[in-house]
């Protein structure tokens, strides 16, 4: 089961023969990035591997508008998250998308987290994260009554959409401005040439002037044809979600989360509620067996091999071994996941809950074992490349795409 009803499906012709500018990626934001392209210089191609666009994390999430609370202040993700929610809440509107400030309340249950509490209201302060405030337990219940908590910080801004539905529709804003979308066109493999990149691919091959790549969980393997170093590598992370029986629905508002491990890009298992209505529990976060393991049972070969021949794999188990064991434990026994999110919802039990569906995040990971936190990028010849786009990207795609337009200009020299 997929996070999210398709609707019509996204289908354009074939790869062309040659093109000015490539756009290798179909996600969120690869659309992104060739609406704001196409929107500078008319006639990008976007080439996607599935058979529509949004297949792969843009699809499977449970669909939250970040405010911008958990990011160090001076980051680009910090930065292009407040930018880009206030951008994205405006597209929806225009677009008639249906979309819904909702707002979040972090919960802290016990002294201990009480530090990493300040610590984010004072990131956020940083940040310039609209309305966020400070609550104590009966502001909690006040704004959830069936949460639980000492403190808490509610942050008004945050919401809920359906990403697949916002990537459809820059979709159909590349097709408007004369861009062109190849589905079922995998990039296998990338020459650079002395004026040209050669992008050969599931309809045969391009010659592109110049090419982004937005390739999510493949981003690594691209940049390293393109001549790219092989630092940081894509290690997947499968996350399962479990949803709240309709008739319990009534436990959650809108979202409830945890005070999260700071030294971990991971915000622990969450409730939230979407716009069709349910309200989802999770996710784990396990390391999977391919990059597209939306089935625990699904493992490839070659993903395998190169999550276990990387260094920087053995140095991350070796440090967050004890976070790994707590994580097989909620993804094989569904009685303490459940008990996790029941911390901050105590009458959540297990008969409340049935299985929802699983995502892959495509996570980037340095040699040295540190997981990247923030937006990465790379320049090889002719290519500029996104290494790592973790959550919060889907809220940041309209400001991730200009910033990255804005590279791709000055390296690809575009205007001319």
């Amino acid at each position: 089961m997929t996070a999210a009803a398709s609707p019509a499906a996204i289908r354009d012709s074939r790869a062309p023969g040659r093109c000015d500018l490539a756009v290798v990626g179909g996600g969120m934001l690869g659309l992104a990035v060739a609406r704001e392209l196409t929107r500078r210089n008319p006639g990008a191609s976007v080439f996607e591997r599935e058979a529509d666009v949004a297949t792969h994390q843009t699809g499977h999430n449970s669909g939250v508008i970040h405010a911008g609370v958990y990011y160090t202040p001076g980051s680009l993700k910090a930065r292009l998250c407040v930018e880009g929610a206030r951008e994205l809440y405006a597209y929806c509107e225009s677009r008639d998308i249906d979309c819904v400030r909702c707002g979040k309340v972090i919960v802290a249950t016990d002294a201990r987290e009480l530090a990493r509490l300040e610590e984010l209201e004072r990131r956020g302060a940083a940040n310039g994260v609209p309305g966020l405030a400070r609550i104590d337990a009966s502001g909690i219940e006040r704004l959830e009554p069936h949460a639980r908590g000492i403190a808490g910080l509610h942050s008004p801004g945050t919401g809920i959409v359906d990403f697949a539905s916002v990537a459809r529709a820059y979709a159909r804003d590349v097709l408007a401005s004369d861009g062109a979308i190849a589905t079922d066109c995998e990039v296998r493999g990338v020459r650079p040439a002395r004026r040209s990149l050669r992008l050969e691919h599931s309809h045969g091959a391009t010659e592109a002037g110049h090419a982004v790549f937005c390739a999510g969980a493949w981003s690594d393997r691209l940049a390293l044809a393109a001549g790219a170093g092989p630092d940081p590598r894509i290690v997947p992370f499968r996350g399962a979600y479990l949803r709240l029986r309709p008739q319990r629905r009534d436990l959650v508002r809108s979202l409830i989360y945890p005070v999260p491990d700071p030294a971990l890009p991971f915000l622990g298992v969450h409730l939230t509620r979407r716009v069709d209505g349910e309200v989802l529990i999770g996710p784990t976060a396990l390391m999977a067996g391919a990059r597209d393991a939306y089935r625990l049972s699904t493992v490839r070969r070659r993903d395998l091999l190169d999550t276990l021949t990387w260094p920087g794999t053995w140095r991350m188990l070796a440090r967050w071994w004890r976070t790994g064991v707590s994580e097989l434990r909620h993804a094989a026994v569904r009685s303490t996941f459940v008990r996790a999110a029941a911390r901050y919802v105590p009458e959540l039990r297990n008969s409340d809950v049935e299985p929802a569906f699983a995502g892959v995040r495509a996570q980037a990971l340095a040699r040295d074992g540190r997981l990247l936190d923030d937006f990465a990028f790379s320049h090889t010849e002719r290519a500029l490349h996104v290494r790592n786009a973790p959550s919060p990207a889907a809220t940041s795609s309209l400001a991730i795409a200009r910033h990255v337009a804005e590279q791709a200009e000055r390296a690809f020299d575009l205007e001319r």
